[in-house]
């Protein structure tokens, strides 16, 4: 029920909602023209703004306002748009082993020359990522590979008990599949190359079963007779729709209050060594208290005013999606000898996970869906095909594989949520609690020196 009135309080904020944006603005003056409510009318005394809506910049967003804070979500795309909605929508709690590991160094050779692998590289990308790769590099010992995994596991940990209250407070419940998450190999030999991984995550406390051909028949019946060596992740779970999942918590900061913006932020607006609002690209300005830096790879062009200096890139990974399969499976499952996983969704059979190395702002190359596609139809015969969609999302993805949680050293009020790579759906509820942790000026729960910014100028 929409209602008109006249407010002379100068912290009180108005909503005005259409189909397209909602837009949060302060009361200018004690004398006003009547301007039409909607049912969402708060009194906070500080704003923020959360560059990035995403689901770490929704997270981000939700936990703030949970904290009691004004919050505006600003984008320039429709709610689940963004480079979740193109991944396998896993909740994987024990994927801390980073990409970065022994080894390596042998494969990069092979990424160049085999364009159909689970990784490869545009041979135009190397000159312009060689920084990148030798920091990457840098980190693919084994004692740094393993610390690495401790500190990403310190956050992955919590995934489930973060989601929980942000799941419960939207009108749609069945977010999550309770299933599990399957991995099944061509042969013995790829599952006794993941015992290692397996004991490793053993000891941070994550799950595993191992799966034989009959186990994985009853799991899978589509599956039955094509593979005899798999792991069950019993602790690991994965949405329903990527998109969807996005949209819901979307909604639900919507329905709390919150304001979500459709538009692009061309800058952060200074005042001193603060952060005051930002400007979007068409001169409208949000004015805020603290500002959230959450947009994925697009983070990169506030990190001159931030004073960061994070080896941030891009990394593109295919997703095939098939609207005509919706029952074909009854789980995410992984398969590692392919580079790729399935996962059903209300939208259909999602199929997807390779990566490609490519410059910034290089084109999509669907061959890699086509590619991944063409495999998952080798191991499922008679796909469908009707009204199949391709999709790429670019991953944030830093040299040591952990996410940026810190606040800015140049402006005090901004914060960083940036870098998760492949964990963006697992650490988005983490990431959300801990920056509004942050923003409060409370001590984190969680020991964040490993996921500063500050790390890459050392």
């Amino acid at each position: 029920m929409a209602f008109a009135m006249a407010i002379s309080f100068r912290f009180y904020t108005y909503t005005i909602s259409d189909n397209d944006r909602n837009i949060t603005q302060p009361f200018k003056g004690a004398f006003m023209a009547p301007v039409h409510f909607s049912e969402r009318f708060h009194l906070f005394s500080e704003r923020v703004v959360v560059v990035g809506g995403g689901i770490v910049g929704t997270c981000c967003a939700l936990y703030l306002q949970r904290e009691g804070y004004a919050v505006t979500l600003i984008d320039p795309a429709t709610a689940g748009d963004s480079t979740a909605k193109w991944s396998c929508g896993q909740i994987a709690i024990g994927e801390v082993v980073p990409l970065s590991r022994p080894g390596v160094m042998q494969k990069i050779p092979g990424w160049l020359l085999d364009q159909e692998g689970p990784l490869a590289m545009r041979a135009s990308a190397l000159p312009g990522m060689l920084p990148w790769f030798l920091r990457f590099l840098a980190c693919a010992r084994q004692s740094k590979s393993e610390e690495i995994a401790r500190d990403i596991a310190s956050l992955t940990l919590h995934a489930h008990t973060d989601y929980a209250p942000l799941l419960q407070a939207c009108t749609e419940q069945a977010l999550l599949r309770e299933s599990p998450v399957i991995k099944l190999f061509e042969s013995a030999t790829g599952l006794e190359q993941e015992r290692p991984h397996l004991a490793f995550r053993s000891a941070l406390g994550f799950k595993a079963e191992i799966l034989d051909a009959a186990a994985i028949a009853d799991l899978e019946p589509s599956l039955a007779g094509r593979f005899r060596h798999g792991l069950l992740f019993p602790d690991w779970r994965s949405v329903s729709d990527t998109e969807g999942f996005i949209g819901a918590l979307t909604q639900s900061f919507i329905d709390q209050g919150g304001v979500r913006v459709r538009g692009q932020v061309k800058l952060l607006d200074e005042a001193g060594e603060r952060a005051s609002g930002v400007t979007l690209a068409d001169d409208e300005r949000y004015a805020a208290d603290h500002v959230v830096i959450a947009a994925g790879v697009g983070s990169r062009q506030f990190f001159a005013q931030l004073g960061a200096k994070i080896p941030l890139v891009g990394i593109a990974g295919y997703q095939a999606l098939l609207p005509a399969e919706q029952e074909r499976v009854r789980h995410s499952v992984i398969f590692p000898d392919g580079g790729f996983c399935i996962s059903p969704m209300t939208r259909g059979l999602q199929i997807g996970g390779t990566m490609e190395f490519a410059r910034p702002n290089a084109e999509p190359n669907f061959k890699r869906a086509e590619i991944i596609l063409e495999k998952a139809r080798k191991i499922i015969p008679g796909l469908r095909l009707s009204e199949m969609e391709y999709g790429v999302g670019y991953r944030p993805y830093l040299p040591d594989t952990k996410p940026v949680i810190d606040r800015s050293a140049r402006l005090s009020n901004v914060f960083m949520a940036l870098g998760h790579g492949q964990l963006g759906l697992t650490l988005g509820a983490t990431t959300g609690r801990l920056i509004a942790q942050m923003v409060a000026g409370r001590t984190p729960a969680q020991n964040l020196e490993p996921f500063s910014a500050k790390r890459f100028s050392m």
